[in-house]
């Protein structure tokens, strides 16, 4: 006999839609792609709108927070800024610190800002990931413009619909499904970052063509050596080719909120995080999704779900382009001999809900999903990336020379 008095069963869709934008001086009073998005929704209105902006933006880009104000008083009709650019701290520092976390929270709050009210987040992905994660609780959410400012976000992670904090010395272990309202990736601000971040954006690049675009992979195979070179025309196709799969698979993929256990497209990440929280986040996001998928990829070969010439191919690449693939923290132990990146399979299954679900390569440009790892395999993977690294690292050494006397 059934225990229930009455039932509703409650129903309903919501349509998520927003722009990815490319564009060139997005704060140049000429452009208005920004005013446009601003004033969408309510074109008569003028908008209140609050902007924050990464400190390594800033500190690479001085006069910016200042060309912000200006673009604001060009456009008035549509855009009231409350607030002069808050300048906050840029990569993994601002996600792991509560307390900063708390402030964004209370100045959007202090400046009256409402559901109808804009946040602008112009920084890197770790700025755009935390000002999101803000953004989408007060209010319960308000409308979130993200402006990123890196390969690594530009092709990635401000396209999607997440955003994150690390939280229990684990990276995204909060965070909300929220999409923006906009996204404009201003593709000048690609030219003020350091090496490591133009390079290492490229690896999310390698990822996604990898496990579904093959055609994309042979182009990046053959433009590798460009990326370490900064060749302008071969990064912005990286980018706008990475972003547009990213796109396809939320739009396509079933599941954009990740309901059930797959992650398709982190594929080389579970090693990735794990490297990271090793490091201190000294190896940044995109070497460590790098060192990952040159992992993924040997166990790929070993299972024979790559032949040894994809294998070659994939891990040539990254070396060309710059990424490196191996770094001595693989080698750690804990206290009961087990490798400490492993562990990374176990925050991995966490974060999945429980269920591990882990994608590898099955032939260049498709994919399979696992649910479980052979870890005796993973150790002789390591070990076969830990030899290539010696033999690079020997044959790039000069031959020691004879001393006349």
């Amino acid at each position: 006999m059934s225990s229930r008095i009455q039932e509703f069963r409650q129903q309903f869709t919501v349509p998520f839609a927003y722009p990815v934008v490319f564009t060139r001086g997005v704060f140049d009073a000429a452009n208005v792609v920004l005013r446009d998005e601003i004033a969408r929704p309510e074109p008569a209105r003028r908008h209140r709108v609050a902007v924050f902006l990464d400190s390594g933006v800033a500190e690479a880009w001085p006069g910016l927070a200042a060309r912000i104000e200006a673009y604001a008083a060009a456009h008035a009709g549509s855009v009231a800024l409350v607030h002069p650019p808050r300048v906050v701290p840029g990569g993994e520092a601002i996600k792991a610190d509560l307390g900063g976390i708390r402030d964004v929270m209370h100045e959007i709050a202090r400046w009256g800002l409402c559901r109808h009210s804009y946040v602008v987040a112009v920084g890197g992905g770790a700025v755009l990931d935390a000002v999101g994660f803000c953004a989408s609780l007060v209010h319960r959410g308000l409308r979130m413009i993200r402006v990123p400012t890196t390969v690594l976000a530009q092709n990635d992670a401000g396209v999607g619909v997440k955003t994150g904090i690390d939280t229990d010395g684990g990276k995204n272990t909060a965070g909300t499904f929220a999409p923006p309202f906009a996204v404009l990736n201003d593709l000048d601000f690609l030219a003020t970052l350091s090496d490591l971040d133009w390079i290492g954006g490229a690896a999310e690049a390698f990822k996604v063509a990898i496990l579904k675009d093959r055609a994309f992979f042979h182009w990046l195979r053959a433009n590798a050596a460009a990326i370490p070179a900064r060749d302008p025309g071969v990064m912005e196709r990286l980018v706008v080719e990475c972003a547009r799969l990213h796109l396809d698979h939320i739009r396509t993929g079933g599941d954009p909120f990740e309901s059930g256990a797959a992650r398709p497209l982190d594929f080389g990440h579970w090693a990735a995080h794990q490297l990271e929280v090793m490091t201190g986040y000294r190896v940044r996001h995109g070497q460590a999704v790098a060192a990952g998928i040159a992992l993924d990829s040997c166990y790929a070969r070993a299972l024979g779900w790559l032949d040894a010439a994809e294998l070659e191919s994939i891990l040539a690449a990254l070396e060309s382009a710059g990424l490196p693939l191996w770094y001595p923290e693989f080698d750690l132990r804990g206290g009961d001999g087990s490798l400490v990146l492993l562990d990374g399979l176990r925050k991995f299954r966490e974060h999945l809900g429980g269920e591990l679900c882990v994608a590898f390569p099955d032939g260049i440009g498709s994919r399979r999903e696992v649910g479980a790892i052979d870890t005796a395999l993973v150790e002789t993977c390591l070990g076969l990336l830990r030899g290539r690294h010696a033999a690079r690292a020997a044959s790039a050494r000069p031959e020691p020379t004879s001393r006349r006397r």
